[in-house]
């Protein structure tokens, strides 16, 4: 309350000004003026953005999984593009960034691989990724030079805690330990020291090979593997509540959410809240921040007009 009343006072000073420099004519105060309304614009939107970031989650670390879709090795492609693109905002905003497991791709890029994004708000900041991200430009890998169009499904998942969020028990697992075939140290090809790990309830299943010890190899598996499992208990909490109010929830898994079109044109467009730039490349090389504040404010109710950034 003190923040917003703070901007109340702020604003009527500035409005006092404002009607005192246009009775008498003076405009010299007219820079200072537009400066300090500036300012209080930055501020609302900042206290418009936490709101939207006042979920029981929100302030925890973040595990982002990128993984090829549709579109064979160009697939593979954009998926690694994808992957370069949260490590550059993380290291942008000063986070910390690890790569937690990766599985090359045949010919180029990656099949899948997990990041670990460590910093205030980054589950918050990083939520609305979720979901399949739609790339067209001419392909690299093709001889004619053909308009090809890719996919990726990126997930983002909160961290969850060691203890409380959600309960694994030990005979629920199997574990499994196998060669990892990136990098790893010398002895990557000759020690087991990937692993494998199956909650057998649910099926879902978790790898990890980019330590060089099995045992660093097992915890990393098991954070990705709880934060997993709290994920889908949300998931099936959200949708009982659904059920009980008689409302339908599409489906996330597969939701096309964002475009970016390489080629005949340059643009990069957010299907939900309509932003779009033209700036494509720089989105790619980690400038996310306008498109994960219009998610914000449109997730809020606030809504996002459409602009483009020339």
């Amino acid at each position: 309350m003190e923040q917003w009343q703070s901007v109340q006072r702020r604003l009527a000073e500035l409005d006092g000004l404002l009607e005192m420099a246009l009775q008498e004519g003076d405009s010299a105060l007219a820079p200072d003026l537009e400066a300090d309304l500036h300012a209080l614009e930055e501020e609302v939107e900042s206290l418009h953005l936490r709101q939207a970031l006042r979920g029981p989650y929100d302030r925890r670390d973040a595990i982002v999984a990128v993984h090829a879709g549709l579109g064979g090795t160009d697939a593979h492609d954009w998926a690694e593009m994808l992957l370069r693109m949260y490590i550059r905002w993380g290291e942008r905003r000063g986070f910390q960034v690890r790569l937690l497991d990766r599985s090359p791709g045949e010919e180029a890029g990656i099949k899948s691989a997990t990041l670990e994004v460590c910093g205030p708000y980054a589950y918050g900041w990083l939520k609305g990724e979720k979901g399949t991200h739609r790339l067209v430009r001419l392909s690299p890998f093709d001889a004619d030079r053909a308009r090809h169009t890719s996919f990726a499904l990126v997930e983002v998942l909160p961290e969850a805690e060691q203890t409380g969020d959600v309960v694994i028990r030990p005979e629920d697992l199997r574990i499994e330990a196998f060669r990892a075939s990136g990098h790893g140290g010398q002895n990557v090809q000759k020690v087991a020291s990937a692993v494998r790990i199956t909650h057998l309830p649910t099926g879902i299943t978790v790898t990890c090979q980019q330590e060089r010890s099995q045992h660093q190899n097992r915890e990393i598996a098991m954070r990705i593997l709880r934060a997993r499992l709290m994920a889908l208990q949300e998931r099936q909490r959200q949708e009982e509540l659904a059920r009980l109010k008689g409302e339908h929830i599409p489906p996330e898994f597969g939701t096309q959410i964002r475009s970016y079109v390489l080629h005949p044109y340059k643009l990069v467009k957010d299907h939900r809240t309509g932003y779009e730039t033209a700036d494509a490349e720089g989105v790619l090389d980690g400038d996310l921040d306008p498109f994960l504040k219009a998610y914000l404010a449109w997730s809020i109710g606030k809504g996002s007009a459409p602009v483009e950034r020339r």
